[in-house]
């Protein structure tokens, strides 16, 4: 059971994340959003987001393969575009900061692909799925299962 309800407790910091995730949502293309959402979730241990966006993956026509392929993508590139791959790179590297941050190498590799507003846009939406991550994890939230969100 959560522990708390965020969104109940402290509305206005709530509705600051509603904000960033609203930014995120019209800024990025939702095949990246959702990988990149599930790719930080899995890194943070998150089961709750790690099934919403493998679900959310799904209905947005994500192959499966590929879906199934983010835990491991280092060892799964040919399943992903180049594009899809950077973004990998930057949600690892933002999502798991090493002492001196974002290296160069992945930074340049993003910046291949995308121009600064979309380079500004994917390091916001991986920040806003880190707090995602965080606030389902302290609060402890579960995947629903429920008529609406069978297992299988």
């Amino acid at each position: 059971m959560t522990r708390i309800s965020i969104g109940q407790t402290n509305k206005l910091g709530y509705a600051a994340v509603i904000g960033m995730e609203a930014h995120a949502r019209k800024s990025v293309p939702v095949d990246l959003l959702e990988l990149l959402k599930l790719r930080a979730s899995i890194l943070n241990g998150c089961g709750f987001c790690v099934d919403m966006h493998a679900t959310a993956g799904l209905k947005h026509r994500i192959p499966s393969r590929k879906l199934h392929a983010v835990g491991a993508w280092r060892h799964a590139k040919a399943l992903f575009t180049e594009r899809e791959l950077a973004v990998l790179a930057l949600t690892d590297a933002l999502t798991l900061l090493a002492p001196d941050g974002v290296s160069d190498d992945v930074w340049q590799e993003a910046a291949r692909h995308f121009d600064d507003g979309e380079l500004g846009a994917l390091v916001l939406a991986i920040s806003t799925i880190n707090v995602w991550n965080r606030i389902a994890i302290a609060t402890e939230m579960q995947p629903p299962i429920d008529e609406k969100n069978p297992i299988a």
